[in-house]
């Protein structure tokens, strides 16, 4: 890490604990794997993520859009490359020049792709919505649909996957999951091609390490892979993910202030006693959440020290008060372990009222990636 990288914030990457995640979930669901690395890889990178998992050897990836996709493709992947949310009209030929894999909804989606892919031959693979309700042809009607898909598809469009996604696997009640893969077993028997020409998916991280008889043909982890908590506490008996990601940031400014100093905008803040504050180089302009004013801790020398203060654009306060040696230019941890204390991106995410997946993607662009 350079010095130019720690000047200011940044975000660590800890590699091996992501290959370590993914083997994880590799030996539970003992399926083929396709890792989701949209998103930008959860805002760690996607070509630092693929690369690092590169050598795991991965079916192929998950991406949201073609414009993901066309770009893994120019770093040099190979292997395939799944575009998961439909793709609008115009996107198609740059997704099959890429040689991407686009997933269907609807038979007017793949006529387009069809078009696109002249001259292929190119893959798609076919969602059936079982509750999501986002995309995806309805489960209900699959005799309807099924067999107009298989006349579309011919030596240029080839129909290659089918696969569901789960909306409630990390939930404590299992019922909800059980009930779309019964509902997906069923529309996958009235499909009029064999089920040995497709890969079959469904399993996202929960389902992957709650239901390995759901793994199917390969599985899609995504946030236990970033080191994210893949399921609700109250489920036991569920691996935990290796943290992943660290976001650290400089002590920019130490002063002592005396009773009724006040901090942040809308003064929200006023100092009890004299303390010493600390004022951190990051804010919401980083994507450090702005509700985490007066309700979040950060580590300075291995001591937890409470945010105070709104956080503003690109400063945050914090008092100090129990860390006499703490100076300008020291780092602060708000995500991470210093010493014996740690503060995870899903103890962010619930102070913030959110989830850890809107926490990671959310990190900007400003606060550099350091691979460790």
């Amino acid at each position: 890490m350079s010095n130019h990288d720690r000047t200011r914030a940044w975000v660590e990457v800890r590699l091996e604990a992501l290959r370590a995640n993914y083997r994880a979930i590799q030996s539970v669901a003992g399926a083929a794997m396709m890792p989701m690395v949209k998103a930008g890889g959860y805002g760690l990178g996607a070509e630092r993520v693929v690369r690092a998992l590169e050598p795991l050897d991965p079916w192929g990836y998950g991406v949201a859009t073609a414009a993901e996709g066309v770009a893994l493709r120019q770093s040099g992947v190979g292997r395939p490359i799944v575009v998961f949310g439909p793709l609008p009209p115009g996107d198609e030929a740059a997704a099959a020049a890429a040689a991407l894999t686009a997933t269907i909804s609807d038979l007017d989606g793949l006529a387009r792709w069809k078009a696109a892919a002249a001259g292929g031959p190119r893959d798609v693979h076919v969602e059936i919505d079982t509750g999501m309700g986002r995309a995806g042809f309805d489960w209900r009607s699959t005799g309807d649909w099924a067999e107009a898909v298989r006349a579309l598809c011919g030596p240029e469009l080839r129909w290659r996957g089918v696969y569901t996604h789960f909306h409630s696997a990390d939930a404590a009640d299992p019922a909800p999951t059980r009930t779309q893969w019964r509902r997906f077993l069923d529309a996958l028997a009235q499909l009029p091609v064999s089920r040995e020409d497709l890969l079959v998916h469904a399993s996202n991280s929960a389902a992957a390490l709650r239901w390995p008889e759901f793994a199917a043909d390969a599985v899609r982890p995504g946030i236990f892979l970033y080191g994210g908590r893949a399921v609700v506490p109250s489920v036991a008996g569920v691996a935990r993910a290796e943290p992943v990601v660290a976001l650290r940031a400089r002590l920019l400014r130490v002063r002592e202030v005396p009773p009724g100093t006040t901090a942040g905008y809308g003064a929200t803040y006023a100092a009890r006693a004299w303390e010493r504050w600390g004022t951190l180089a990051i804010g919401y302009g980083d994507g450090w959440p702005r509700a985490l004013g007066g309700r979040s801790e950060a580590i300075v020398h291995g001591t937890r020290v409470p945010l105070i203060g709104r956080i503003s654009m690109d400063m945050t306060v914090v008092d100090i008060s129990s860390v006499p040696a703490a100076a300008t230019g020291d780092v602060v941890t708000l995500i991470g372990r210093d010493g014996e204390e740690a503060i995870t991106v899903d103890d962010v995410a619930e102070l913030a009222g959110t989830i850890s997946y809107e926490v990671l993607t959310r990190l900007g662009s400003r606060l550099p990636r350091v691979e460790c």
